[in-house]
């Protein structure tokens, strides 16, 4: 008599480092699962696909938008979220990326890495049990332009055939929104500062998703998107003086915002500096949508991970 077992095939784990790591129709997918799971929310439903599960949340790099959307966001799906730094952790004492995924993906169902090396998140996927989730490295944000999406496709509906203005610093913002271009349909007019430009592998990349431009106030002109970022990232706060003069010219204001369409939205990642990317009359102006944003990333989280741990739901 055979004693042979035999049991179902594993499922391959699913990450999230970035916008390229979805297609299309998942994201279309992600965008009705937000707006199913936020109205859920807003009528006081309780929903608990996450009920007993946990999320690890690491952070090199601080932040308030990335903590609190997670933490809350978890906690509302019934599930709860542990918190660690460096300095909480033995990260700050050299233990491995490798071994620190093994350990903590035993012990957890899904992690989100906030850092400052892609590398760091792709190493600790690779040796990771659970899914894991690219909170921002200095190459990638794609939870904040998932956010950003869903927040266009809410208010002004399908971004496909759409022009989004990047104006501002080359940075990871700008990376993820040309990953999403390219899988989504739209386009992105971007303008730099000279000295700032685009890297090259990014524009090959992009392919013909993206346009580049001197002028910022021509890359807005029948913009239906226009967004920026702060002029200096963390990490880089040493090039502050620099690039503020540098950056002078590529302040989203009054008059560029009315170069775009007159359906035109602007958004901001947040943290913002009035007076040196945007005024004052664009963030707090009629086609500021920033708020809308920032309360987005809490539900399209939500939304990722429920995909991410139990899969697709059909109600």
């Amino acid at each position: 008599m055979s004693t042979a077992k035999f049991t179902a095939p594993v499922a391959k784990v699913r990450h999230f480092l970035q916008m390229s790591d979805f297609s299309a129709e998942e994201y279309a997918y992600l965008f009705e699962r937000t707006r199913i799971i936020k109205d859920r929310f807003k009528r006081y439903e309780l929903y608990h696909p996450l009920r007993d599960r946990t999320l690890a949340m690491v952070f090199e790099k601080n932040s308030t938008r990335t903590r609190v959307s997670f933490e809350a966001g978890m906690n509302q799906l019934g599930g709860s979220a542990i918190f660690l730094t460096s300095e909480t952790s033995q990260i700050s004492r050299g233990e491995p990326v490798e071994d620190l995924a093994r350990v903590v993906s035993r012990m957890v169902d899904v992690v989100m890495i906030r850092t400052f090396k892609q590398s760091v998140v792709e190493k600790f996927a690779e040796y990771s049990r659970v899914p894991v989730i690219n909170g921002l490295t200095d190459d990638h944000h794609p939870c904040q332009v998932l956010a950003d999406l869903f927040t266009y496709v809410e208010q002004r509906g399908d971004i496909k055939g759409k022009i989004v203005t990047w104006v501002g610093d080359a940075n990871n913002m700008l990376n993820s929104w040309l990953q999403a271009a390219k899988i989504l349909g739209f386009t992105v007019h971007a303008s730099t500062p000279p000295g700032y430009a685009i890297p090259d592998a990014m524009l090959k990349a992009a392919g013909d998703s993206v346009k580049v431009f001197a002028d910022p106030l021509e890359a807005a002109r029948g913009s239906h998107l226009v967004t920026t970022d702060v002029w200096t990232s963390m990490g880089f706060e040493a090039e502050t003086e620099a690039r503020k003069k540098a950056f002078a010219d590529w302040c989203v204001d009054e008059e560029m915002m009315a170069l775009a369409d007159t359906s035109a939205v602007f958004m901001h990642c947040l943290p913002a500096h009035r007076g040196e990317e945007v005024t004052a009359g664009v963030i707090d102006g009629p086609q500021s949508v920033v708020w809308d944003e920032a309360e987005n990333r809490l539900h399209a989280q939500k939304a990722l991970l429920e995909y991410l741990v139990v899969g697709e739901v059909k109600s």
